[in-house]
């Protein structure tokens, strides 16, 4: 037995237990709400930077009455008939542009020299519904750079504690070495002694981090992401978690990093073990698929992707550029 939801007008029947957030990522196009903490691999994940508020208009076809305030998407379950808001509801748009003003009150304005930069979603965040200055007066809380692992470097003034790595480590790794210390404003991910985090999959914290928090220590500084080619590839990996499924990230004829892939959502497909990670940088270590299909929304797409038009609406320039915008939505509408 399915249930029928409404999103910004847009009907979808769905499994009974589905998010609201999941109901949209369905329909797929302009209408998901972002997430900064909600990762579908992860189980428990979300609810944290509340980035993904809604506003329900109508509970259900047994209780039409609105929710009184506005939802978090990723922890809401949807009900049958239940009416949703997102990018139509101003309510919903003047709250979002608050939490990403919340987001940024200590995050450091240093994406010049950010290795995230260029795949970072709180810069996209930002750029979408960011204020042009922030109210925030005080100084911003500031930490040291740890290591935490031979691999991975820990820049806690930029993180916004979403607990993705916390729960990669939980759920992914064999135990966990790091966590939440301290509470309130002096909350961070740390851990009490520094190169610990040693297990096969502690990489993966890197690939789910959303910021610029956590890097790859072999890749750090090397190069802008945009500057690089992303190419699919594969390997029978001795470690049975892993998939061998990876991208590879060339700079002429040199793999600088290995990242595992990621859907749409910016979410792992498949996590991989430090082997393929850190050590595999050769291409004769892999088998080639071809390169990445990249929106060419994205910076990272920059001189590296051509759109070929369909040979019947090749001549005609309007075609083209509306073929272009429709291709690029992925939408069901």
């Amino acid at each position: 037995m399915s249930v029928k939801v409404t999103i910004d007008g847009i009907a979808i029947e769905v499994e009974p237990g589905t998010s609201i957030l999941n109901a949209a990522r369905q329909i797929g196009g302009d209408i998901v709400p972002p997430a900064m903490c909600y990762y579908s691999k992860l189980k428990d994940s979300g609810g944290k930077c509340r980035t993904c508020l809604v506003k329900v208009s109508k509970g259900s076809e047994k209780d039409p009455r609105p929710m009184p305030k506005l939802v978090a998407s990723c922890r809401t379950a949807v009900m049958d008939g239940m009416e949703v808001q997102n990018i139509t509801s101003p309510e919903v748009i003047e709250a979002r542009k608050g939490i990403v003003e919340m987001l940024l009150i200590n995050h450091p304005l240093d994406c010049p020299i950010c290795d995230q930069a260029g795949e970072c979603d709180l810069q996209n965040l930002g750029f979408e519904h960011g204020a042009v200055k922030t109210r925030y007066e005080f100084d911003r809380r500031t930490f040291e750079k740890i290591d935490i692992g031979d691999k991975i470097q820990l820049h806690m003034t930029r993180c916004i504690l979403c607990y993705r790595c916390v729960f990669v480590a939980d759920q992914i790794t064999d135990h966990r070495i790091h966590g939440i210390l301290n509470r309130g404003d002096h909350s961070e991910i740390s851990t009490y002694i520094q190169h610990a985090v040693d297990n096969d999959f502690s990489g993966n914290v890197i690939d789910v981090c959303p910021v610029g928090a956590l890097t790859d220590k072999t890749f750090r500084f090397k190069n802008r992401v945009w500057f690089t080619k992303p190419v699919d590839a594969h390997r029978d990996c001795d470690n049975p978690k892993c998939s061998g499924k990876v991208t590879l990230w060339y700079k002429g004829e040199e793999v600088l990093r290995v990242t595992a892939r990621k859907d749409q959502y910016g979410e792992v497909e498949s996590f991989i073990c430090n082997t393929c990670r850190f050590d595999q940088k050769k291409t004769s270590d892999w088998v080639i698929e071809g390169p990445r299909n990249i929106s060419n929304k994205s910076v990272i797409s920059s001189n590296h992707y051509d759109f070929i038009p369909l040979p019947v609406v090749k001549n005609n320039p309007v075609l083209i550029e509306a073929n272009k915008e429709q291709f690029e939505r992925d939408t069901r509408l």
